[in-house]
């Protein structure tokens, strides 16, 4: 009889993936579908959510074979946290854009509920901050549904994208709940939807899914050729918590870094109050929400992605001219700087310019912007769970060994590059074949995890004189001129 498969889909910000894993863990085959965004306006940032539908559906299409479909035991979803959806409980339509995660329209609202950000931090874990989804729930409804009237009479549902891949599938309108903690309307602490948070920010109870654990239950699978309908979603994550898994993160002390469109760093555990950092529930396998902390950077590979359509130039060829920098600083705040700052009103700024400055040291630039910007959080995640003497590295701009060497020079730590790029995918494929039953915990701790280790080469003093001056470029970026974490 042939060995049973699991399917992973990864709906991110710049793609979807999927992934084929067998029994051992091993991956069978892939496939990758590009996905597009659009800015209207400066610093508004939408996508379709159609598209993205379309694109699970040809991804799974490209990843599984016609042969291989009846082997496959079961499904899990990770995704691109944040972003928000608004449609027709009826019809399946969504009403208006996605707006994306990286979407700053909400700015000014910030600023309005400035007087609200202690309750707004203590009770969801997260500062106050136009990237989390309870902002755009209220731009979406002041848009599309001003009164609230649809929105109370059960006719509009709101989601995340995991809670929009599901009601693709049919049935319940549901979220999990590691997706749930990243809107802002949730108390980290209980896992229920707050009624303080849901009337500051204007969200009526009845557009909003119902909160389940990461394993379910979930809708089987509809309309995934060739997947035969029924298959069963064992597992939905968000795609930063799905990375965290694959590392065997429960395990104490490990500290991941995902290096994909933004970036974020993680680790199990740690205070409900660390400084600069989120609080979030990162998975629930039917034990209870699991905590961690969290420091999310807005843009890292997209300050790359930026030269790249600046320059008119694939993203591959340009990372292959970084040249020294010289004493150029790019600090990418196009939405603002996220962790630790956690600043909406800063601006991109590149400074050390001179006529000798070429493209290659932007690039280099923007490289070490991505260095710089994780060992701030790193260094944030010190003081919540202790010596971060190694940290763990995934995601498509990990392929860089500059990048990654940067990075252990720039953060004094050992840095272990993660064998597999597309970790959320392992990760929720891992949480899949557990609810399968294909493996057990421990033995996922004890699968091998291949990693190519970049050791600190730069020495203290111009490890120390490098970040000032990268501080320096983040504080000519900030109006209120601060340089020092707060």
């Amino acid at each position: 009889m042939a060995s049973p498969l699991i399917l992973a889909i990864d709906q991110g910000t710049s793609s979807t993936k999927a992934l084929l894993v067998d029994e051992g863990g091993r991956v069978v085959s892939r496939a990758v579908v590009p996905v597009a965004e659009s800015q209207p306006r400066p610093g508004w940032v939408e996508q379709s959510a159609g598209e993205l539908w379309q694109s699970v559906r040809r991804a799974v299409a490209e990843c599984v074979a016609p042969e291989q479909a009846a082997r496959v035991a079961g499904v899990g979803f990770s995704n691109q946290r944040e972003s928000l959806v608004l449609w027709e409980r009826r019809t399946g339509e969504p009403v208006g854009p996605l707006l994306s995660w990286q979407d700053q329209r909400t700015a000014d609202h910030c600023h309005e509920l400035a007087g609200s950000a202690e309750l707004v931090r203590s009770v969801s874990g997260m500062p106050l901050d136009p990237m989390f989804s309870a902002l755009k729930a209220r731009w979406l409804l002041d848009a599309h549904d001003p009164d609230r009237g649809r929105s109370r009479a059960g006719e509009l549902c709101l989601g995340t994208v995991d809670s929009w891949l599901l009601s693709r599938l049919g049935g319940e309108h549901l979220i999990e709940v590691g997706n749930a903690s990243r809107t802002q309307l949730l108390d980290v602490g209980t896992g229920d939807w707050d009624p303080r948070l849901l009337e500051l920010f204007g969200v009526p109870a009845e557009v909003l899914p119902r909160v389940v654990a990461s394993c379910g239950p979930f809708p089987t699978v509809r309309d995934l050729a060739p997947l035969p309908d029924g298959v069963p979603v064992l597992a939905v994550m968000g795609d930063s918590h799905a990375a965290m898994f694959a590392h065997a993160g429960w395990r104490p002390g490990v500290v991941k870094a995902t290096y994909g469109t933004g970036s974020s760093v993680m680790a199990i555990g740690g205070p409900p109050d660390a400084p600069g950092l989120c609080r979030s529930i990162a998975w629930d396998l039917g034990d209870g929400p699991v905590h961690a902390v969290e420091g999310n950077i807005r843009a890292t590979g997209r300050a790359v992605s930026w030269l790249a359509e600046l320059f008119d130039v694939p993203a591959d060829v340009l990372l292959a001219e970084a040249a020294d920098p010289g004493n150029v600083h790019f600090v990418p705040a196009f939405g603002g700087l996220g962790a630790p700052w956690w600043d909406p009103d800063a601006s991109p700024v590149i400074i050390g310019l001179t006529l000798a400055t070429r493209r290659a040291q932007l690039v280099a630039a923007a490289l070490e912007a991505v260095a710089f910007q994780v060992e701030d959080v790193v260094a944030a995640a010190d003081q919540a769970v202790g010596q971060v003497s190694v940290l763990m590295a995934d995601g498509g701009l990990t392929r860089s060994a500059r990048l990654m060497q940067l990075q252990a020079d720039v953060s004094g730590r050992a840095v272990a590059r993660s064998g597999e790029h597309d970790l959320s995918c392992l990760g929720v494929a891992d949480a899949a074949g557990l609810a399968a039953k294909l493996w057990t915990l421990g033995e996922l701790e004890r699968r091998p995890r291949p990693a190519d280790r970049f050791e600190p080469a730069l020495d203290e003093t111009d490890r120390a004189a490098r970040r000032a001056a990268w501080h320096e470029a983040v504080r000519r970026s900030r109006p209120s001129g601060e340089g020092s974490i707060t």
